[in-house]
């Protein structure tokens, strides 16, 4: 007997924990501050993977796309991740240079949404980020292709076979098409869900170089 999706939806609860506070008024005067913040409170709230976020981008039409990536770091440059230049996203991301991140931390009922236009780091710096990983991100990266079409599952395992083998004899192996991307966002936004739906959302928007305006949103 197939699932019935909409009783399914109808008993799902959200947020059935205790939620924290957040008092806005006591939030930092910049968003990197807030962000590192919430990720270590998340982190100590035994948040599943809280290092994950949506990227969203646009195609050279204009249509969106959106995937899960990983956060590779955050500081005064901006939010960074990586993937091949050849991807869709590198080549959504070289077409229109411009995108949105998106977390989710359902232990605590957060979301932290930022946009702003993105940057490709030194191929150096790309480079250094993947040998600073693990072994099977290598392998990954070595295999490469992403994004074009797979003939079978067994020559993605032959492939995978081939990388992590070099990955293993070859630590440091180049992979030129590695992309290390920086998002400088000119909003962030921070959403501290509540269980009577007094959302609390508080966006940061960049006025110029160092500074930001805070404000907050109706839920």
């Amino acid at each position: 007997m197939e699932p019935d999706l909409h009783e399914l939806l109808r008993s799902l609860r959200v947020w059935d924990t205790e939620l924290p506070g957040f008092e806005p008024e006591e939030a930092p005067e910049e968003p990197l501050a807030l962000f590192t913040r919430w990720f270590a409170e998340a982190v100590a709230a035994g948040q599943t993977e809280p290092h994950t976020v949506s990227l969203a981008t646009s195609d050279e039409a204009g249509l969106p796309d959106v995937r899960t990536v990983m956060l590779h770091g955050a500081d005064a440059e901006g939010w960074a991740f990586a993937s091949h230049a050849t991807s869709r996203k590198g080549r959504q991301l070289a077409a229109r240079p411009y995108a949105a991140l998106g977390f989710y931390w359902p232990v605590q009922g957060r979301q932290i949404r930022l946009r702003g236009p993105v940057t490709v780091a030194p191929p150096e710096e790309g480079q250094a980020d993947l040998h600073a990983r693990s072994t099977g991100a290598l392998a990954a990266a070595l295999v490469g292709h992403q994004s074009e079409v797979l003939s079978s599952r067994e020559e993605l395992a032959r492939a995978s076979e081939v990388a992590w083998d070099r990955a293993q004899r070859e630590p440091d192996a180049p992979v030129p098409t590695w992309t290390l991307y920086r998002l400088r966002p000119e909003e962030v936004e921070f959403f501290q869900g509540d269980a009577r739906r007094r959302h609390v959302r508080l966006t940061y928007r960049r006025t110029d170089a160092d500074g930001w305006l805070k404000e907050l949103l109706w839920p």
